[in-house]
Parts: C-alpha cells; sequence; structure tokens
C-alpha cells in the first residue's frame, strides 16, 4: 500500500493589479485571476513576456543557422549529396521523439532526394540494439551504398562508430540533443543545443525539433526545390516535443504551439483528404481530436512507443506516420493499438507483481526500492519504477534478467523515456562502461533494469557512486538505465541504500502531491479551463496546474476495465463519479486512472485534480491525481510547517535586505545539505512563533552563475600560487575562494594538486602562504592530482547550474521532508 501523501501547495505572490488586467485581455469570459497567479509564479511578469508566451504569432522564433559553422557544414554536406546523386541514410531512435524525428527527415528530406532509392531509414531494434549507433548497421547500410548518415535524436557520443563509419567511407551528420562528448566527434557535422547557454531559445530543442531546424535549412538553402511547404512538418514536430516531456520554453513552445494547431486543422478533415491518415486513425483509436497537448502525452505519444516495448522493431512506426495510403495505415494504426493494449497488459502484471514484493519490503528502513525479476520484460520497467517511486516518495530501481547471459558487452542499456509523468524527462544517453574488468566477458549473467527518481534525489549520482558494481549505466537525476552482474544486486542494494540514507540525514522519505491553486467546485467548468488553458501546452518546467479541492464529496461513482479495439478486456480501471462541495447545487463529472471507485473516501475529503476537456464525451472533467478524508488531511499542518519561499533567483535584486524580510540565501549552493542547512533554520524560526500570518520567509535569491572554462579556472589557481610565492604574500582561504569562484571542498582539491607541482602551503594564524619548489619528478601524479580538481570543479558548476533552474516545487517538497 502507498505510504500517506504530504500535500503542499505552491507559494506565490499576488500579482499586480496592471497584471490581471493584462491577462484578462485574453480571458474576456473571466477575471484571469487563477490564469495571472500561475503566470506570475511561473516567471511571466511583464507584458512582453505575456503576449509572446500566449501568441506564437509574435514570438520571434530563431534561425536554424543560429547553430552557426555545424549548420553550415551540414547544409553543404547534404548539397553535395544532392549534387553527386549520393545515397543518404537517417538513424533515428525508436521512441515516439525518435520515431517522429526520423519522419521529419523522411518527409522533409523526400522534397531533395528520392526515397527508397538514394534515402532510406533504419530504426535500431528496441530489445536487441538499443540507442545509438552499431557496427551492425552501419555494415548494412554500407551494402547498399550508402555515402551519408544524417543521425537523428541519437549519435552524439558515438564516436567510435563514427569512426568506423569513416573507415568504410561514409560521412555522419549528427542531429541530437543528449550528452555532448568531451570533444567533437569526426563528423561531417554535429547539431546538438547543448552547445548553446540554457538560457537560449534553442537548448531545448529534442530530436525532432533539431531534425526539423536541420529540414528548415535546407530549405532555405534550396528555395526552389521543396514542392509541399515546410509546416506540413509541423504536426510530427509537436508529437515529438510533446512526447518527450521537453521543457516547452522558447522555440520548443513556439513550435508545439503551431504543430498542435497543424494536428487539429488535419484531423478535422475526412479520412480521405487527411494529409496523415495514419495519426488520424490512431486518434480515433484513442478517442481524442488531437487539440490538446494531453491528446499526445496520453494518446498518441504512449502508443508509439509501446510498439518498441514490446515488439523491439518499430520502424513501420514511421510508414504510420508518414504514408498517404490510407488502407495501409489503418492496418499499422491497428497494429500499433494492439502493442498499446499489450503494453497496459504488461505493464499492469509487472505493477501487481511489484506490489506484492513491496508487501514484504519495510519501507520504514528503505530508502531505495531495489526489486527484481527473472519474468519482467524490460520494456515496461522504467514505467512501472516511474509510478512505483511517486506512490512512495522513494527511488525506484527495478531489474530483469530474462534472457541474461544473452546481452554480452556489446548491449547498451535502455536509457530513461517514454512515458514519465511528473518527472524530468530529456535523458541524457552518456552510457558509460562501469567496470571495465567485465565488459569483455560474453558469458556474463547480467540484471538489466531502469531507474526512476522522485523530488530531489539525484538518481544518476547515487548510481554513479555504485559503479564499481554495475557492468553499464546512463541517465540523469530523475531516471537511468542499468546492468549488473546479477551476483551483485545484494550487495548494490544495500550500498546504495546506505549512500541514501547517509545524504538524507535524518530526513524522511515521503510521497509528496503539490497543488498549484485552491478552487471549488463552483469555479469549474468551461471559464475556468479556457483560462487554464493560456499555459498550454503544459510539459516540464510549466506543468498541467494541480487544482486543491477541499471539503467536497463523491456521488454516483463506478468502475469498469478498459478494453481494446477489438472488445478484449484489459486490466486496466478508471472510475468514474460526480464531485460535489457546498459552493454549488450542480455535481461535477470526474475520472480517476487505475483505481476502483471503492477507493473513494465516504463522506468528506479533500482533491487534487487536474481540469481536461472530454473531446470523446464532450464535456469538462476533472483527472483525480490524489484524495483523502477530511479528517485525516494534513494540509494544513503541512503548510504552517513549510517556510514561505520566495523564488527570486536570477533576477536583479538591489537592496534587497531591505525589500524583504526573512532568510536571505544569495549564494548558489552545490547540493541539497547546503540548501537544508537554511530550510531547517527557517522551520526552526516559524516553528517558534503562531500562525501563518508570523510564518517566516525564506527568500532564495541567487543568480545564474557565469562560471570560467574548469582548465581557466585552474591556470588562475597556479598564477596566484606563483604570484604569492614569489612576493611572500600570504592570501586567506576567504581571498582565494573568492578570485577563483569554487566551493571550499574543490579548493582543497586544488591546493593539493599543486603540491604535486612542487608547491608547499602552509598555515599562518588565518592566512596561508605558498612557497614553490617545481619537482619534475612528479609529473604523472600532478596530472592525476589536476584531473581530479577539474573533475572537482565540472560537478560543481554542474551542480550550480541545477540549483539555478530547479523548480520551486522542488525545494518545497525539501521543505516538507524536513518538515516532519
Amino acid at each position: 500500500m502507498p505510504e500517506q501523501q504530504q500535500w503542499t501547495i505552491t507559494a506565490t505572490e499576488q500579482p499586480p493589479e496592471c497584471f490581471i488586467q493584462a491577462v484578462k485581455q485574453y480571458t474576456p469570459a473571466s477575471s484571469g485571476l487563477y490564469a495571472a497567479q500561475l503566470l506570475w509564479q511561473r516567471g511571466i511578469k511583464d507584458r512582453q513576456q505575456l503576449t509572446a508566451f500566449i501568441n506564437y504569432k509574435v514570438y520571434q522564433p530563431a534561425s536554424p543557422f543560429e547553430f552557426g559553422q555545424e549548420m553550415h557544414l551540414a547544409i553543404a554536406r547534404l548539397q553535395q549529396a544532392y549534387n553527386t546523386k549520393e545515397k543518404i541514410a537517417i538513424w533515428g531512435d525508436f521512441d515516439a521523439d525518435g520515431i517522429t524525428a526520423t519522419s521529419v527527415l523522411w518527409d522533409g528530406l523526400e522534397q531533395f532526394y528520392a526515397q527508397n532509392t538514394q534515402l532510406v531509414y533504419y530504426i535500431p531494434n528496441r530489445l536487441k540494439e538499443s540507442h545509438g549507433l552499431n557496427h551492425q548497421g552501419i555494415d548494412n547500410l554500407a551494402k547498399q551504398g550508402c555515402k551519408l548518415i544524417v543521425t537523428c535524436d541519437t549519435g552524439s557520443t558515438n564516436v567510435e562508430e563514427i569512426i568506423y563509419a569513416k573507415q568504410l567511407g561514409i560521412d555522419v551528420i549528427v542531429t541530437d540533443h543528449h550528452t555532448l562528448p568531451a570533444e567533437r566527434p569526426p563528423v561531417a557535422a554535429i547539431i546538438n543545443p547543448r552547445y548553446f547557454p540554457k538560457e537560449h531559445q534553442l537548448f531545448n530543442l529534442s530530436g525532432v525539433a533539431v531534425a526539423y531546424k536541420l529540414v528548415e535549412a535546407l530549405y532555405q538553402s534550396l528555395p526552389n526545390v521543396a514542392k509541399y511547404p515546410l509546416e506540413d512538418l509541423l504536426d510530427l514536430v509537436a508529437v515529438g516535443l510533446i512526447a518527450d516531456l521537453v521543457q516547452l520554453s522558447g522555440d520548443c513552445r513556439y513550435l508545439a504551439q503551431m504543430g498542435i494547431q497543424r494536428l487539429q486543422e488535419d484531423f478535422k478533415q475526412p479520412a480521405a483528404a487527411r494529409r496523415r491518415p495514419g495519426v488520424g486513425r490512431l486518434l480515433e483509436l484513442c478517442q481524442k481530436s488531437g487539440d490538446r497537448p494531453t491528446d499526445i502525452s496520453f494518446g498518441l505519444g504512449p502508443r508509439i512507443n509501446a510498439v518498441s516495448r514490446i515488439q523491439g522493431d518499430a520502424s513501420f512506426c514511421v510508414e504510420l506516420l508518414t504514408s498517404r495510403d490510407i488502407k495501409r495505415c489503418n492496418e499499422l494504426a491497428e497494429v500499433t493499438e494492439l502493442a498499446n493494449a499489450r503494453r497496459k497488459s504488461l505493464q499492469k502484471d509487472v505493477q501487481a507483481q511489484v506490489a506484492q514484493k513491496l508487501t514484504q519490503l519495510d519501507l520504514s528502513t528503505t530508502s531505495v526500492i531495489v526489486l527484481e525479476d527473472a519474468q519482467w520484460p524490460a520494456g515496461v520497467l522504467g514505467l512501472v519504477a516511474g509510478q512505483v517511486a511517486q506512490e512512495t516518495g522513494r527511488p525506484t530501481i527495478l531489474l530483469s534478467t530474462e534472457g541474461a547471459g544473452e546481452q554480452g558487452a556489446g548491449g547498451r542499456e535502455q536509457e530513461a523515456g517514454g512515458e514519465i509523468t511528473s518527472l524530468s524527462s530529456n535523458s541524457e544517453r552518456a552510457e558509460r562502461p562501469a567496470n571495465a574488468n567485465s565488459t569483455q566477458n560474453s558469458a556474463l549473467v547480467l540484471a538489466r533494469g531502469s531507474a526512476r527518481s522522485v523530488n530531489s534525489v539525484d538518481l544518476y549520482q547515487l548510481v554513479k557512486e555504485q559503479a564499481h558494481l554495475l557492468h553499464r549505466f546512463g541517465g540523469h537525476p530523475f531516471a537511468a538505465g542499468l546492468s549488473l552482474l546479477v551476483e551483485n544486486i545484494p550487495l548494490f542494494t544495500a550500498a546504495i541504500n546506505q549512500q541514501l540514507r547517509q545524504s538524507l540525514g535524518s530526513t524522511t522519505l515521503t510521497p509528496t502531491v503539490q497543488a498549484d491553486l485552491t478552487v471549488r467546485v463552483a469555479d469549474l467548468g468551461k471559464e475556468l479551463f479556457l483560462e487554464l488553458k493560456l499555459l498550454e501546452p503544459c510539459g516540464m518546467g510549466n506543468p498541467v496546474p494541480k487544482l486543491l479541492i477541499q471539503n467536497c464529496w463523491f456521488e454516483n461513482s463506478w468502475h469498469r476495465n478498459q478494453q481494446d479495439w477489438q472488445g478484449k478486456k484489459v486490466q486496466y480501471i478508471k472510475a468514474e463519479f460526480d464531485i460535489r462541495d457546498d459552493s454549488s447545487r450542480s455535481a461535477f463529472p470526474g475520472l480517476w486512472w487505475g483505481h476502483y471507485k471503492d477507493e473513494l473516501p465516504i463522506g468528506r475529503c479533500d482533491c487534487i485534480a487536474e481540469l481536461d476537456y472530454n473531446t470523446f464525451k464532450k464535456r469538462y472533467e476533472i483527472r483525480l491525481i490524489a484524495v483523502r478524508s477530511s479528517a485525516n488531511s494534513a494540509l494544513n499542518t503541512q503548510l504552517s510547517l513549510t517556510p514561505y519561499i520566495l523564488d527570486l533567483r536570477n533576477q536583479e535584486h538591489s537592496a534587497l535586505s531591505t525589500q524583504h524580510s526573512g532568510l536571505i540565501i544569495e549564494d548558489c549552493p552545490t547540493n541539497w545539505d547546503d540548501l537544508r542547512m537554511w530550510l531547517r533554520r527557517c522551520l526552526a524560526i516559524s516553528r517558534s512563533t503562531s500562525g501563518l500570518e508570523n510564518q517566516q520567509q525564506l527568500v532564495i535569491a541567487w543568480s545564474k552563475p557565469n562560471h570560467q572554462l574548469p582548465n581557466q579556472i585552474w591556470l588562475t589557481l597556479v598564477g596566484i600560487a606563483k604570484y604569492l610565492s614569489r612576493t611572500n604574500q600570504l592570501v586567506t582561504r576567504g581571498q582565494l575562494l573568492e578570485k577563483i569562484g569554487v566551493s571550499d571542498q574543490t579548493l582543497l582539491v586544488g591546493i593539493k594538486a599543486l603540491k604535486y607541482l612542487g608547491f608547499t602551503v602552509q598555515r599562518q594564524d588565518r592566512s596561508l602562504q605558498f612557497t614553490w619548489n617545481p619537482n619534475d619528478s612528479a609529473e604523472n601524479l600532478a596530472d592525476e592530482a589536476v584531473a581530479r580538481f577539474l573533475a572537482a570543479v565540472r560537478e560543481e558548476q554542474f551542480q550550480q547550474q541545477y540549483f539555478a533552474e530547479v523548480p520551486l516545487s522542488t525545494i518545497v517538497a525539501i521543505a516538507s521532508y524536513d518538515s516532519k
């Protein structure tokens, strides 16, 4: 059974009246207050930002040539292929972002190269090959006479495979959005938005959006060749963007807004007149109309992802999305729907088995849930792990030994991706061998699995610390993929639990649900829906608004098994109900996916829900997220124990100490312990006062760090040490920290490295004295020590970038943990 959840509500300032009036211009039928509160709370605080956020027609998208020299190199190589009639292969990926990216290139490049003769595509098999380029696929393309590979949603770190392709006479253009390699690979071009600073409007592009930018550049470079407008690709771009759960800001939001409009326009056409009959048929099968982002995130995205999860080979999905053959598309759509029904069934089975195993765990002493089973299909483990993590509030790792021993050394772990609800996506597929001694043994008995995290727990760092026990791993703070020897699972479980317990200290992990606004049943309906719709499309950094409804009750509840398109029952439950409170005589409909009606509380309760429009039933309804009896609700207590956190990060805040009372943090933290110290201090003050009006305010006011390159920081430190040695001057540790801009712990690593270069560091009272006697004999040791310092700087800078942008909701979640 899931633990009792803790509920919080997002703290926000009341927006000024002028801003509320500006929002009201877009909501003439309502006050605009709710939308204004949400927009203000999410950083939209002036008219110019508001207009660009809501109206894509006034937004100025970036030119594809913002990618600079790399885009010019890519276009030059594509033009060469165009002029010499070379054969080109698109190398895609099997998730929804990769499939749509492949489809965008297949449709877009088809305007310049003949499909199937001059242009082909290749999608790796998820269950046999996993992500990225591989030698076998490259050999296959070489035999077909391909001279150029254009990757999409993959390839950035495939340096070895790129070199191999080059040896076979094949050039590679990489279009991707995942982790960058340490050095530029030997490619014809690499187009990856990770090269931009994080604030750049192109930084968050997903794989499909990067592919679109390449086609856009080719359209501009060869303006008289294409027969179909570039905008015909935007519906596919929207599907990939929303399904991949990237942050929908900048060009991502702009492309998604335009793409959803194209998707809706095409679906309104008669089936025979649709540009994408396969997409239309999929929407019909999942009873969606294509006009809502949720039609993609709950409809199209999971179905496209399901194919590789169940069948491994998802190549036909490109045909499904791009073919104009209605009969063929209907056939492929039905195969896709069957795969999704099978995925749901498998997911439900694994969920039930995991739930049974959870009953044998003492969650009070478990920090990281690690479970394994020989029969679990690897394709659904990430989905189930995400659900368990959310229900328990604990990082969850699910491992399968299905087919163990057959993977050998060449298999690459399945990374985070697919349908991750309420988690950071945009997985970094930076997979690395963890145990070099084990990678060459093809007879290894390996367990493969997926991991998901919640709230503040950095899952990637947890897994990374146990690299010596792993075969391979990769991922990011909220999701990871890994493999390890079956015999290492008990040791790995004990070690990773001990590590997190030490990191958390006295903090207790508890599942947390956060609401954005408090509303009444009388507020629910068309007016509020249209108000909240201003924020769409929602995604990472701009989540679907969560509504708290207090002192309500349920009527007319019932449930049923969901059925697939053939009428075959799938064990996937949905409860439906009417919700009421004292604000209205009318009830309001709602549903609760994955739950029975008997799970609804009897009598008065509080709930957190999302407001939606059901295009199939043509009604407004709520989607229940969490519910609890009013008598058991700890919301008010929770709010009183959670500090009021004012987020002023990355803003101009001169004279801050006079404008805001309370505790003010101006130095960007490098770890959660630094922040916890402030949170506990704030909570201690809050607990010593009475009443919410005396609640202590915590102001987080650090700015995004302007980092120097780690090598430059090292050279600065060496230069300072030489100067101090030459002048015989003393320096305090604080002066050194301010000069080179690193933490005290990283400075100590740097001082150790200086010692290998011949520097002697002595204390004199509270100061340090540097003396230099160069020593060439320790050169190798010095190189290793400098490498450790550079790694420490990079890690610290990564953490500071994280804390500059971590959502306020995550910080509030930490506060709620520490308030217990």
